[in-house]
């Protein structure tokens, strides 16, 4: 069976603190009764400072955690010449 659910998270950016609220919109298959304590994980870009937060909820809309996003870039090395 094919479930859908929109759900509205409100939480606080790891980076700057501000409010930040987000619609979601999940679809997929209805947990069995042993996976219904399963969390889902989605990276949202705070609108005022631009940190990607790491955002993870179960589907009762209730955040548990959110974290930063870390981009690791390679660093260019001068050259010798």
């Amino acid at each position: 069976m094919m479930r859908e659910l929109n759900l509205t998270l409100d939480f606080a950016c790891i980076a700057c603190e501000q409010p930040v609220s987000v619609t979601v919109q999940c679809r997929g298959q209805a947990p069995r009764p042993d996976e219904e304590d399963e969390a889902v994980t989605v990276n949202v870009p705070c609108p005022t400072c631009g940190q990607i937060n790491r955002l993870t909820f179960d589907p009762s809309g209730q955040v548990r955690s959110v974290k930063p996003v870390r981009c690791f870039r390679l660093c260019p090395e001068p050259s010798a010449n």
